[in-house]
């Protein structure tokens, strides 16, 4: 069984697909060609789904960093003989930069690794497992590296100097390098049907990896300018975002992963490796903040495309998409693999793309409120989708359906999902010179109003004395923070005071972390708390100026980043383990928008950091 702690792991990424090193130099996670492709290497959810390891023979300490501004990672192992540098990365487009990052990438993972003291004899072990692990491929020796076959079709090449012996699907070799010497690797996925690749020289490797290096600098050069408190974190979640960007689309996925389960051994395992309507506003902001908003209108551009289509023709705006748009994500389970410390079942697809969550229409029409600019260059196809899709929200906003979270029973009315339709026809409002349609701006304030009566007097329990999960309903749920956070409720309103302080002290953990919610849903187990809600408390707690108190929380929670900067999902209830999909965009985006509404918060008080 994966036992491998979640946080020991780095991300890397070409922009269209993923992998995960572990802190011990190992690929235990690799999708080829994209995010949601079959894995090559798969140990992350089970022991025998295939993974890369190249590490000191005997005993050793590691320390790793990203190389600053990239997302290449570099690790370093020191033994009593010496030390190496062992370099990863997935190679992007040969000179590309700036806004290209991503365009061309090869699908190639390289590993260089550099003696940098003594010396170390190294053990490399190659065990790829394709198709989830399914295929225990056949290796062909080659001038220059090997050919990974299955029966006549070449799947990988891997680059390499040096000399393997084979056993059992697994090929191993031990060298030993003295200081100032290197040895490269380059992993190339192979389209099926296309000719043997060439393997790649040890020149080729070193230059395609400062490359690469150079790729990820000119970006984040040209992209990353803010400047203010948490400038690190805010940076590397910028990179993170872009990281996880699939370039062919603009689509951004929620995570590079699947099954990491939300509850240690238990059944909450889902597949992240789709883009979410739900996900739109927030991400276009963080965007925005963290990275460029030429990102944000690409991105912007993938929703709006994807989703056109299905209100045209008169169906329910999906919740999610594949990365290059598709509707269909069946889910299905791999009994083979075991899962995370047993975390299972593992799953692949995502049943709740079929659910019917209303609050997308407000996703979509607060992501637009975000980039205005880009309204002006949309087809007018385009722009009448938006009002369309304000027109359903008006339409729809009474019916019940699964809320934010998913939940995987009987629809209800869920508060989130009211006030996001409010969203809708708020922002449509706002925009309607842009969309062209003042016919039905009075249809849209009619049903604006309709919406907040609703929400002041069934959304609220006198007996929680808060705004609670969904109507009728007693326990409470991070989403009310939403009310702030869209400007549903001026920041001094005494109800959404109430609201933020039963949240604090009623849902969260000992430790301050704020939990989605506390109700039961079906599922076995204890979930962990939720590093994205407790930003949401931090951005509430800005917006109100108690700005003291927002730093705190948002401290609280930023500080279960990573050594490398990198958030997951949850923390585990009873320890300080990260747990759920990894990493999560979520995290990120939370954390970057709570960053920025405290420091406006400062700056409207008349101080900074």
């Amino acid at each position: 069984m994966s036992s491998e702690p979640i946080a020991d792991y780095a991300l890397l990424s070409d922009c269209s697909s993923a992998a995960l090193v572990s802190a011990a130099g190992s690929v235990d996670w690799l999708c080829f060609p994209r995010f949601d492709s079959p894995s090559v290497f798969g140990r992350l959810l089970g022991p025998d789904a295939g993974f890369w390891s190249i590490r000191p023979a005997g005993e050793y300490s590691t320390r790793r960093r990203y190389l600053d501004p990239t997302m290449v990672l570099e690790t370093t192992h020191t033994t009593g003989e010496g030390s190496i540098t062992v370099t990863d990365a997935l190679v992007l487009g040969d000179g590309t930069r700036g806004h290209d990052l991503g365009a061309e990438s090869p699908g190639t993972l390289l590993r260089q690794v550099s003696c940098t003291a003594g010396t170390v004899e190294i053990d490399v072990v190659f065990s790829p497992r394709p198709d989830y692990g399914l295929t225990k491929p056949e290796f062909r020796a080659a001038d220059g590296g090997i050919l990974v076959t299955t029966g006549n079709a070449v799947l990988l090449a891997l680059s390499a100097a040096v000399t393997f012996e084979y056993s059992g699907g697994t090929a191993q070799s031990r060298l030993v390098l003295g200081a100032g010497e290197k040895c490269g690797f380059a992993l190339q996925y192979q389209t099926r049907g296309s000719a043997d690749p060439a393997f790649w020289s040890q020149p080729e490797i070193a230059r395609r990896l400062a490359d690469t290096v150079q790729c990820w600098s000119s970006w984040s050069r040209l992209h990353q300018n803010y400047r203010g408190p948490w400038q690190e974190l805010i940076a590397g979640s910028g990179r993170v975002l872009q990281a996880l960007s699939y370039f062919p689309t603009g689509a951004i996925v929620a995570a590079p992963t699947t099954s990491l389960p939300e509850v240690a051994g238990g059944t909450r395992n889902w597949d992240y490796r789709y883009t979410w309507i739900r996900d739109a506003s927030m991400t276009l902001q963080a965007l925005w903040v963290a990275a460029c908003p030429d990102e944000a209108g690409k991105f912007f551009q993938f929703l709006a495309t994807a989703a056109a289509r299905q209100l045209a023709s008169g169906e329910e705006l999906q919740i999610m998409f594949g990365a290059g748009g598709e509707r269909e994500l069946p889910e299905r389970e791999l009994p083979h693999l075991p899962g995370w410390r047993s975390s299972s079942p593992v799953r692949v697809g995502n049943g709740a793309w079929d659910q019917r969550q209303l609050d997308v229409y407000g996703e979509l029409l607060d992501a637009a409120a975000t980039l205005p600019e880009y309204l002006a260059e949309l087809a007018p196809e385009t722009r009448r989708f938006l009002a369309d899709a304000a027109d359903a929200a008006a339409s729809r906003w009474r019916s019940a359906d699964h809320g934010i979270w998913e939940v995987r029973g009987e629809p209800r009315h869920y508060l989130h999902s009211k006030l996001m339709c409010w969203v809708a026809v708020d922002r449509a409002i706002t925009l309607a010179e842009l969309l062209q349609t003042p016919e039905r701006i009075q249809r849209w304030e009619d049903a604006r109003e309709q919406i907040a009566a609703s929400i002041r007097t069934e959304g609220w329990s006198d007996t929680a004395k808060a705004y609670t999960q969904a109507y009728g309903s007693e326990d409470l749920d991070a989403s009310a923070l939403m009310l702030a956070i869209v400007g549903f409720l001026p920041a001094d309103d005494p109800r959404l005071l109430a609201t933020i302080e039963a949240i604090e002290q009623r849902l969260t953990d000992p430790r301050g972390l704020v939990y989605r919610y506390r109700v039961e849903d079906g599922f076995p187990g204890e979930e962990g708390s939720f590093l994205l809600c407790t930003f949401w408390l931090a951005h509430a707690l800005a917006l109100a100026g108690r700005t003291e108190h927002a730093r705190a929380v948002f401290e609280r929670a930023a500080g279960f980043a990573t050594d490398l900067g990198l958030m997951s999902e949850e923390v585990a209830p009873n320890s300080s383990e990260l747990l759920g999909n990894f990493p999560q965009a979520f995290s990120h985006i939370g954390l970057v928008n709570a960053a920025w509404a405290i420091r406006q918060a400062e700056d409207r008080a008349g101080y900074g950091a």
